[in-house]
């Protein structure tokens, strides 16, 4: 059996057909049925992120499973295979292992170090073990892939640093006013990169957040969306509120922030506005315009007690937030080979389980029918001594063979020292050897053999 990875991501294919490919959560268990009925495929998660949509499998047979992986992309979005195939890639096993690790770590991010796909990755993991199709293999490897996006992030400085528009500019009202907390702030505009801002100033711990917008419906939306979100944010709750365009003049006398994200062809905040609102404001006026075309005048910048922050001043804080990340991909690349090699290690330890298993219960049951035998010349004390000393005599006996057995696992030496123990105690079938692709750690992330006994009937 081998781990696979089929899937497409922003690099392989266009916009228009990762669309169609994605898969969101409330259609995840749905998707993962359709594997799950597959024949050649026995496990399953499927990661799906504006970025990719991949899917992980446990094949037991290679091609078997990679045309029912297709097929599943066929249905998903409607399309014959021939039309989507060249924006496929394909890993398995290591290099499948390697690519997880690598998306995990963000790595494989338009924007390296990108945290969110953690997220996103735990999540897929979890659906798909709730919908039992992730077992043993697939639980392992998206543990261990958790652990190395973790260990990315707090060894590097790969997800350090502004890398998103709407999270600079609210960096950059903050540095301009030292801090966002207490603020009043206005919020113009009410898609999905206000969106993105008004989380950010939530985040900021802002006093007030009034959103405004042409339509005061979805202004009133997202103040309820926000609102939603609010107790996972900031320190204390901020009063968020929703009004119409119509009313921009008058809330610019009440703040001390302005963020402008709309899509209008022309300016919606003119200097004439400014000028008006500012001869009955109290404190002075921090804007920021990321919308294009410009929400803003630019000539609202040279208004006294007006500070005016365009986008050119958030994407050079983003260019070098990015530029700072980059330095740190080949740092993380270590980390990821490193974990990859760890996985493998392991997975190799795991293929000698039957063996170590078989030659440990072997060798139990001599010791437990020997010691069975005495219970009856043996009150429960002498019996619980003469128990305890044979167990860990044995343990003592067999902790070397085992030693052996695991480090030598995957060479010819282990193969040879494998077969030997099973012909000196004839272990039989049982203590086959395990397929090195499908010896991975138990779901509880345990690498070593399970040494518990039901042990000999004590004497009542």
């Amino acid at each position: 059996m081998s781990v696979v990875v089929v899937g497409a991501n922003h690099r392989s294919a266009p916009l228009d057909l990762l669309e169609l490919m994605t898969v969101d959560r409330s259609n995840l268990p749905k998707a993962l049925s359709a594997l799950a009925g597959a024949e050649h495929i026995s496990e399953s998660v499927i990661l799906s992120t504006c970025n990719r949509t991949e899917v992980y499998l446990v094949a037991e047979k290679f091609h078997g499973a990679f045309d029912e992986a297709r097929n599943f992309f066929s249905d998903l979005t409607f399309l014959p295979p021939e039309r989507f195939s060249d924006a496929l890639y394909v890993h398995h096993d290591a290099d499948a292992v390697r690519h997880l690790f690598e998306v995990a770590a963000g790595l494989d991010s338009a924007v390296p170090g990108e945290h969110e796909v953690l997220g996103q990755l735990r999540l897929a993991w979890d659906v798909a073990r709730e919908e039992g199709i992730c077992g043993r293999q697939l639980n392992s490897l998206f543990r261990h892939a958790v652990e190395v996006g973790k260990r990315a992030r707090t060894e590097t400085a790969i997800a350090q640093g502004v890398t998103s528009v709407p999270q600079a500019a609210v960096v950059l009202a903050a540095e301009a006013l030292g801090t966002l907390q207490g603020r009043d702030v206005l919020l113009v505009g009410a898609g999905s990169m206000g969106r993105s801002v008004g989380g950010f100033l939530l985040d900021a711990d802002v006093r007030s957040l009034t959103v405004v917008n042409r339509s005061v419906d979805a202004a009133a939306a997202l103040v309820a969306s926000l609102e939603t979100e609010e107790p996972t944010r900031g320190t204390s709750p901020a009063a968020c509120r929703a009004d119409n365009l119509s009313a921009l003049e008058d809330l610019l006398a009440e703040v001390e922030v302005v963020v402008t994200a709309t899509s209008s062809p022309r300016a919606v905040v003119t200097v004439e506005m400014i000028e008006r609102s500012r001869a009955a404001a109290s404190a002075d006026l921090v804007v920021v315009d990321i919308g294009l075309p410009r929400d803003v005048e630019p000539a609202s910048g040279d208004l006294p007690g007006v500070t005016l922050l365009d986008l050119h001043s958030v994407t050079a804080l983003t260019d070098l937030s990015l530029a700072e990340r980059h330095r740190e991909v080949s740092a993380v690349r270590r980390i990821v080979a490193e974990e990859v090699e760890r996985f493998a290690a392991v997975a190799r330890a795991r293929e000698f389980d039957p063996v170590v298993r078989a030659l440990r219960d072997h060798f139990e049951s001599i010791r437990s029918e020997e010691v069975g035998r005495t219970a009856n010349r043996l009150t429960p004390e002498q019996f619980e001594f003469v128990d305890g000393v044979t167990r860990a005599i044995l343990a003592k006996l067999l902790h070397e063979p085992t030693v052996s057995l695991k480090r030598t696992a995957g060479t010819s030496l282990g193969d040879r020292l494998a077969e030997s123990v099973r012909d000196l105690f004839g272990l039989g079938a049982d203590a086959s050897v395990t397929p090195a692709a499908a010896a991975a750690p138990d779901a509880d992330g345990d690498s070593g053999p399970d040494d518990s006994h039901s042990g000999p009937a004590q004497p009542s």
